[in-house]
């Protein structure tokens, strides 16, 4: 799958085109209105995530071109919630919308969300660490050449997670946030998740190789030495 990234905050921009990266897009970025047009041509993207506020040409604009020419799902970025704005994008023909601050969570949860919607779903990508692979589309875990064993959902979206950030701690809050929602989880529900998923991969969960537990701040999916690079 491929994303056009268009936003004339280069900081921004990157953080987006990152978090696509590691969901499995190849990402093209423009910063500005008319340099999205000729790349949007030139890739022919599956997504367009679309800036409104951008030099050149503005965004509304940018999503009515591109409308008028092909259905490529485009979702908003604006700083602008009034209900005109919000109303003038969809009526442009964008597909949805986020508001800007925004989580990276919510981001590809509303480009997964736009994607299924217009029938272009993009497979979840294949995680891979060490000697552990995991499928987040069948919610297998394979440990070497070992039988796969089946996830339930949060175990599966909380591994895919650690995975995705191997070799780094994540907080217990930052994980409650990814695998619940801002409201849905607590510490409790996070130690009892991690304890099942550890007993499913771990060949001793007593002595954990793969998730560990940092006292004080959360989990995190140890990275193998060989693959530290």
């Amino acid at each position: 799958m491929k994303a056009l990234v268009v936003d004339d905050d280069r900081v921004l921009a990157d953080v987006v085109a990152f978090t696509l990266r590691r969901e499995g897009f190849e990402v093209i970025q423009a910063h500005d209105g008319q340099m999205a047009l000729q790349r949007w041509r030139e890739a022919q993207p599956d997504l367009v995530v679309l800036d409104v506020n951008l030099p050149k040409i503005d965004g509304f604009t940018v999503c009515r071109q591109i409308r008028e020419q092909s259905d490529t799902p485009v979702l908003l970025l604006t700083v602008r919630d009034t209900e005109d704005d919000i109303v003038h994008g969809l009526g442009l023909g964008a597909d949805d919308y986020i508001t800007k601050p925004f989580s990276p969570r919510q981001l590809v949860a509303r480009a997964q969300a736009v994607l299924r919607r217009t029938g272009k779903a993009p497979t979840p990508a294949v995680r891979r660490v060490g000697p552990v692979t995991l499928d987040p589309s069948r919610r297998e875990i394979r440990i070497g050449q070992a039988e796969p064993v089946l996830l339930t959902p949060l175990e599966s979206q909380l591994l895919d997670y650690l995975m995705l950030n191997a070799g780094q701690v994540l907080t217990t809050e930052a994980i409650i946030e990814h695998v619940w929602g801002p409201a849905g989880g607590d510490r409790d529900m996070l130690r009892q998740l991690v304890r099942r998923l550890r007993s499913k991969i771990e060949p001793d969960p007593a002595t954990p190789i793969y998730i560990e537990t940092v006292s004080g701040l959360g989990y995190g999916f140890v990275k193998p030495l060989a693959d530290s690079q």
